[in-house]
């Protein structure tokens, strides 16, 4: 099941009306805490009301005046709504709380999924489909107007940043991802290199990626400066793809789709495909 699909715990630091202001050093620490584990936190104050949290249930903690919980201002069903007052406990004592309420109402643990996708910057991005020709997994695909886009981001395997190493301007971002200019960093001219960042994707995908591999074992030459270079590529490609297989607790479709040399290859030129195919359109939209 997609994570979009599952029931989650949303925590909500309570402000507002009816309630005392936590210290800032409590309300700190908390909210590190909360965050450290996977949940999704977030903080109101003021008058206005509180939107609902329509994939899950709400929990909402703070020091509620008089005892008295808030609930004119939570627009929440009733049902997937809990109330905390948080007044006596300290840090370790709310996260215990929170787990307990986590387990009850059966959300999705927290921290399972690490958010992984591509982001595009459209500022350098020249519309080129490498990414699209290079993808194995159909993350990318292109709009009304034939703008790439990273429409399947599902798709995207965890720890794979292997289609911006092939991305020519640097335009694709993974802002987990360790270091730059693949986090978001400045691009600098010598993340540049001298020559043009090109990659030759028809020698990527037009034999055995395998072969492939080996064969670059023995390029020593660097084509690249920093994180960016076609053979880092296509390892990151194959090592993503052993480690699904290694895992078992993906999903049955997963396992069906990958990762033989054979289908590697089949799903190669499937992306070579769409990637030519959105070139062409592109191509005659212009003429």
């Amino acid at each position: 099941m997609s994570l979009t699909e599952e029931s989650t715990l949303r925590v909500l630091l309570y402000e507002g009306a009816g309630a005392t202001d936590l210290p800032s050093s409590n309300r700190l620490e908390t909210m590190t805490a909360l965050l450290e584990r996977g949940y999704t936190v977030s903080r109101t104050t003021g008058t206005g009301n509180v939107a609902p949290h329509d994939r899950g249930s709400l929990y909402v903690m703070g020091r509620f005046e008089g005892g008295k919980t808030p609930t004119d201002h939570i627009e929440q069903d009733e049902t997937s709504l809990r109330f905390q007052d948080i007044g006596e406990l300290n840090t370790d004592a709310i996260i215990e709380k929170v787990e307990s309420v986590r387990a009850e109402t059966n959300s999705v643990q927290p921290g399972n999924w690490k958010p992984w996708f591509p982001v595009i910057d459209y500022d350098r991005c020249t519309n080129c489909m490498q990414c699209l020709s290079f993808c194995l997994f159909n993350v990318y695909g292109v709009d009304d107007d034939n703008q790439i886009q990273a429409q399947n981001h599902d798709n995207c395997k965890t720890n794979c940043p292997a289609c911006s190493r092939v991305c020519p301007e640097a335009a694709i971002m993974f802002p987990k991802y360790k270091s730059g200019p693949i986090n978001g960093d400045e691009v600098t001219a010598a993340d540049m290199g001298e020559e043009k960042m090109k990659v030759d994707i028809s020698a990527l995908l037009g034999g055995d990626v395998f072969s492939a591999l080996r064969q670059r074992s023995d390029q020593a030459k660097e084509r690249f400066s920093k994180e960016r270079d076609e053979k880092q590529a296509l390892s990151e490609r194959k090592k993503c793809l052993t480690k699904l297989a290694q895992n078992n607790d993906i999903p049955a479709e997963v396992l069906m789709s990958l990762p033989s040399p054979d289908e590697i290859l089949l799903k190669a030129e499937e992306a070579k495909a769409r990637g030519e195919a959105a070139l062409a359109k592109q191509r005659k939209a212009a003429e």
